[in-house]
């Protein structure tokens, strides 16, 4: 048997907005190889999702670390949800599973891709700008995850000092940490979670795996979308605060047009962010496969993704009690005026008829 072991590198950025894919497939037809990402080993009616992600086949990158150079492929996703994947790929078709605890040893922490990443960064900006205009990729907000695949055990090979990428004695509390998140089909294959790395053991070649690798990127994009869109409406919420502060320093009738401003910004922000959240939590379920089903629970669970969405529930519940409370004020204030109007008409009346009767007389 010949050994084999591959390492994915990835990082996933949000673009700012929802992609219409179909739109953009069709005007990169010409000039550039592109697919829909689709799962090859899985039956189709064990996975529900949206729209398949484009993916963008790119040129390979060599990188030099320890003396020893590296060719890597690189490739592309584009989710429809605003999510853009990155994904460099180190494959090693005569590499021992010692070996690959050295080379992971190497790129622990994904040293030495930051250049990497800014370029590719600015190559996708240039590829998509014609076709979806400017997109505002922040490179400093990512969600960054490395893949490490061998086709077996051995005892050289220590899944804790790959995943942590430190080899040092580990404390048995450290391991047992390390390890929870750990699954298996069959008796040769293992599918050990942490929340920055996994490794993937099975008696395949690197690419036998890639419905797996898969599920595991879905799960990275969801977690970047939901960070992304809680850092979107911690911004809208500090906005909002500084708002409404302002208005309340106006006059009564100044002051409720501000409300008003208000309240039509934070019923966008809060229809905006839901539809998309929406959209993030339906981007893939999986239906039927009992196996893949529990990894990608388990990658949902290491990545801590429910924390993300239950942050993003809060502070959209922040914003709507936020927007009644400014209801109820312009609301009250429209009453106020309403009551100082019908004073007004009362006066009014009863002045001119004192003016008829003391006419008469």
């Amino acid at each position: 048997m010949t050994d084999t072991y591959a390492i994915r590198f990835y990082r996933i950025y949000d673009a700012g907005d929802l992609i219409d894919l179909d739109l953009l497939e069709r005007r990169l037809a010409v000039g550039h190889t592109t697919a829909r990402a689709r799962f090859t080993r899985v039956s189709p009616k064990s996975v529900s999702m949206g729209a398949p992600p484009l993916v963008m086949e790119l040129p390979p990158v060599r990188v030099t670390i320890e003396g020893r150079e590296w060719q890597m492929g690189t490739v592309a996703r584009i989710y429809d949800i605003g999510a853009i994947s990155l994904c460099f790929t180190l494959e090693e078709e005569q590499g021992t599973p010692a070996a690959l605890q050295v080379t992971a040893l190497q790129f622990a922490g994904q040293k030495g891709f930051d250049p990497l990443y800014a370029a590719f960064l600015d190559e996708i900006r240039q590829v998509l700008a014609p076709h979806i205009g400017d997109i505002p990729l922040d490179p400093d907000f990512y969600e960054d995850y490395t893949i490490h695949i061998t086709d077996r055990t051995d005892p050289a090979l220590d899944p804790v000092v790959v995943l942590l990428g430190e080899d040092i004695a580990y404390s048995a509390q450290t391991r047992d940490d390390t390890l929870k998140y750990s699954s298996s089909y069959g008796a040769a294959d293992r599918t050990i979670l942490s929340w920055d790395a996994a490794l993937l053991i099975g008696p395949a070649s690197p690419g036998d795996l890639i419905d797996l690798i898969d599920l595991i990127e879905y799960a990275l994009v969801q977690t970047l979308e939901f960070r992304y869109y809680d850092r979107v409406l911690t911004v809208q919420m500090e906005r909002m605060y500084d708002d409404i502060e302002a208005a309340e320093k106006r006059t009564r009738f100044v002051r409720t047009s501000r409300y008003h401003g208000i309240m039509t910004r934070l019923m966008e922000t809060q229809a905006d962010i839901s539809e998309i959240t929406d959209k993030v939590d339906n981007l893939i379920k999986i239906t039927e496969d009992v196996y893949y089903a529990r990894v990608y629970a388990m990658a949902l669970s290491v990545l801590r993704i429910s924390q993300w969405r239950a942050s993003v529930d809060r502070r959209i519940a922040v914003i709507h009690r936020n927007y009644t409370m400014l209801s109820d004020e312009v609301n009250i204030h429209h009453s106020h005026f309403l009551e100082v109007v019908i004073i007004l008409l009362i006066a009014f009346e009863i002045f001119f008829l004192l003016l008829e009767r003391l006419g008469a007389a």
